[in-house]
């Protein structure tokens, strides 16, 4: 169970990790990749990662886009980090970063809590709305019974007046001359 428990912990340190030595002998055109590499490498051994995989070493967006600031050629000779281990995994922060690359991660921070201000208002405004067609919904059932009553009521009228209508046209029917009434009675001895 002590595993268990070591494994969900949180540790935290922060290291000044020397660069220079490490990319000395690398060409030209390598060296930046190397640094990384290199960060990776000395996280693994003092993080007390015992599998020693590299691939479970997280290098942070503004981490790598300090060591790249001077481009594959020149990167920083060292860097002071904060490493991080959750679990398996670990991730490593530049401690002090550059004015430029701190202004870009102060706007992208800016940005996520204005998005996350969206979403709370958003998904309150969804809730609202779900409590207004619930409300609806019980109003319309009460309007659906009221209209289903009244609808009975002019049912009836309805098919009374229709009544009325095929008895009318049924005398009509019935009468001496076929239907067409005369407008001046004829003489009695003319209809012989």
């Amino acid at each position: 169970m002590a595993k268990q428990e070591n494994k969900t912990e949180k540790i935290e340190r922060e290291y000044v990790i020397p660069l220079r030595e490490k990319i000395r002998h690398v060409p030209i055109y390598k060296k930046t990749p190397k640094a990384v590499k290199t960060i990776k490498e000395f996280i693994v051994r003092h993080m007390k990662m015992y599998d020693r995989d590299l691939r479970s070493v997280k290098i942070d967006k503004f981490l790598n886009e300090t060591l790249w600031m001077k481009g594959i050629k020149n990167p920083v000779h060292k860097i002071k980090v904060k490493a991080v281990k959750e679990g398996e995994v670990v991730t490593v922060y530049a401690v002090e970063l550059p004015k430029n690359i701190d202004f870009k991660k102060k706007r992208q921070e800016k940005i996520e809590k204005e998005g996350e201000k969206k979403a709370k208002k958003k998904a309150a405004e969804i809730k609202e709305k779900e409590e207004a067609e619930k409300i609806a919904s019980v109003e319309k059932q009460e309007e659906e019974k009221k209209e289903g009553s009244e609808e009975k009521k002019a049912a009836v009228v309805e098919a009374g007046k229709e009544l009325e209508k095929a008895a009318a046209k049924q005398e009509k029917h019935l009468t001496k001359t076929g239907g067409k009434q005369m407008k001046h009675p004829q003489r009695m001895a003319l209809q012989k």
